[in-house]
């Protein structure tokens, strides 16, 4: 059974044979990633938030770090009681009755959600009910996760500032009564907005015998401030690498616990190995682990024990307030497209960059924001050619300039180009990002290296260089490359 064929055998494999080689390769690849550490990445829908030091070290302490899923419990008596605690607080502060820290990710906690209240029709009898209403706005995977949950998708419409159409949600569900299952509805809403007829919305879909499955991607605009239970939801999941603070991106373990009313707590996911897990009546697990990536879980234990009640409201309010500021800041430079009643948004604001065309698209925007150190916000989605833009509370208002600043005198290069003193291809823009190679290299461009470079005084402070220049999205997305070595290499 000896291999005899050779391995590894990429020159990245066969290239550093010292720790300081190792060092210097992996800072180099580091030092190509534009994170936190350079500026805020205001992705919206992302909630991309201080990941404490405080909060990470436990992670660490082999008492966590290397523990298996299946230790025997009498080993991890310790750990058990940090997952009661979790589970306790997050039941706490969701306004529900029980949690299960199964789901590996938000996808999985919208699945694992469903299935709970599928568990709960069929335990009444009513295996007719399949069918989930779902808002035009939601996220993507809530489609997907209702077709594995094995659903009918029914699509409520939304109205022009973005709510849900509460007359179509009402047509809907009477026009579905025998068979409704659920309400999958994100709050605030996908569009950055709170619905303010959300008690109404799950009043009708419980009048029609449905279940109300809440998303919980925005929970950094409710956390302190409201609960999904006392709103009116059965069941909603939680991003713990988004609200939560574990690290989100960059491949690292996401966490989309559940928690669910007092009449949903006995369908909780369960385990074939390990006993006590999941409700009485649990139909089998959804993750491999019983408690999901449990040794990340300390993070969230760390973070809301530091923060406190008074600690986490204030984080949501600051959350809010920030998106509120950068929403009026950018006032009269760009249009937020979508508001409340009260003209304000919750956590997160979409700036519509389509009344740039024809002079400058969203792509430009986003790309050129590279040049003056920032990662771009959540680009078309989920409106297609506009910003999504999530400060979170961990930015100060300092920040929060710098980055309003950049996109206001972004939209002064797109004025320019307007009012015909920039050429309306051969500018900035169209050409951002710009790499050093660009800038050292022969230069024929009615713009000048400066302005390329360094948009605004303070750029030259902190300049990060990005690494390639602009690509076509489109042209990768259909023409895919393999990044490892060409076949007739391995001849």
């Amino acid at each position: 059974m000896a291999r005899t064929s050779k391995y590894l055998t990429h020159p990245v494999f066969n290239s550093y044979h010292s720790e300081t080689e190792m060092l210097r390769y992996m800072t180099r690849l580091q030092s190509r990633d534009l994170s936190l550490t350079h500026s805020m990445i205001p992705l919206g829908s992302c909630t991309m938030k201080l990941n404490a030091t405080t909060e990470m070290i436990p992670v660490t302490w082999p008492e966590f770090g290397h523990l298996h899923p299946f230790a025997p419990r009498n080993q991890v008596a310790g750990y058990a009681e940090l997952f009661r605690r979790l589970e306790a607080w997050l039941a706490e502060i969701t306004g529900f009755a029980a949690t299960s820290l199964q789901p590996n990710a938000g996808s999985q906690g919208e699945y694992s959600g469903l299935l709970t209240i599928r568990a709960y029709h069929h335990a009444r009898g009513d295996d007719q009910r399949n069918v989930c209403l779902i808002p035009s706005s939601a996220h993507g995977t809530n489609p997907a996760s209702a077709a594995l949950a094995g659903m009918e998708v029914v699509v409520v419409a939304c109205d022009a500032h973005g709510n849900i159409d509460v007359a179509d949600l009402r047509l809907k569900a009477a026009q579905h009564a025998d068979k409704l299952a659920a309400l999958m509805v994100t709050y605030p809403s996908t569009h950055g907005v709170f619905e303010a007829a959300i008690t109404e919305i799950c009043a009708i879909v419980h009048e029609h015998g449905g279940q109300v499955y809440m998303d919980g991607a925005n929970m950094n605009a409710q956390v302190g401030l409201c609960r999904p239970g006392d709103i009116g939801a059965d069941v909603c999941h939680l991003n713990l690498h988004k609200t939560f603070s574990i690290p989100h991106g960059g491949g690292g373990p996401g966490m989309g616990p559940i928690c669910v009313a007092a009449h949903l707590a006995r369908f909780l996911p369960g385990h074939v190995v390990v006993d006590g897990v999941g409700g009485a009546e649990e139909e089998g697990a959804v993750s491999a682990g019983p408690w999901g990536s449990s040794s990340v879980l300390p993070i969230s234990y760390a973070y809301i024990a530091m923060m406190g009640p008074d600690g986490l409201a204030d984080a949501t309010k600051f959350a809010i307030l920030n998106a509120n500021y950068i929403a009026a800041r950018l006032a009269g430079h760009y249009e937020v497209l979508y508001v409340g009643a009260s003209g304000r948004v919750a956590h997160e604001c979409i700036l519509d960059t389509r009344t740039l065309k024809p002079f400058a698209e969203v792509e430009d925007v986003a790309k050129r924001l590279m040049d003056y150190g920032f990662h771009a916000p959540t680009m078309s989605f989920p409106v297609p050619g506009t910003l999504m833009v999530e400060p979170t509370e961990s930015e100060s208002k300092e920040e929060l300039d710098r980055f309003c600043d950049a996109m206001i005198a972004i939209r002064e290069e797109v004025r320019a180009i307007e009012r015909g003193e920039s050429d309306a291809q051969n500018n900035a823009l169209k050409h951002a990002p710009h790499t050093a190679a660009v800038i050292a290299g022969a230069w024929d461009r009615p713009y000048s290296r400066e302005q390329a470079a360094y948009p605004l005084p303070w750029v030259k402070e902190r300049k990060f260089w990005p690494y390639a220049s602009r690509i076509d999205n489109v042209y990768g997305d259909r023409n895919l490359v393999c990044a490892c070595l060409p076949v007739e290499a391995y001849a």
